[in-house]
């Protein structure tokens, strides 16, 4: 039993793998596995994704904020490091890095348009 127990508070030390994201930004694209997937074009302080010359959705600057739009209706905003849908928290910032290694608005963009089938 004092074997079990060296054992378990050994492995409570050991630090958990990260996990890699699946999709990295390299300059102004966005691969999977060293393919490109999306490219991000910046328009001032705006950010637009696109997937084979055509636009898939944006991050609008609004105020402090951005406005995540596709076909010009707001899907999110992004604020503070979250991602609010309808007024409510939806994920955060952090979360959306997880799954797209890129800069925070980027990422959290992408995060979006993948929730609502837009990539």
């Amino acid at each position: 039993m004092k074997k079990m127990s060296m054992l378990l508070a050994v492995l409570t030390l050991v630090p958990a793998p990260a996990l890699a994201a699946d999709y990295k930004c390299q300059g102004n694209r966005v691969e999977k596995g060293g393919s490109t997937q999306y490219t991000v074009r910046t328009s001032g302080s705006d950010i637009v994704i696109e997937k084979g010359g055509s636009t898939r959705g944006k991050a609008v600057k609004r105020g402090d904020d951005y406005a995540v739009e596709v076909g010009g209706s707001t899907q999110a905003t992004i604020e503070n490091g979250r991602i609010y849908k309808g007024g409510s928290t939806w994920s955060s910032v952090g979360e959306a890095q997880r799954v797209y290694d890129c800069p925070d608005i980027v990422a959290a963009t992408l995060w979006v348009l993948q929730q609502r089938g837009q990539l």
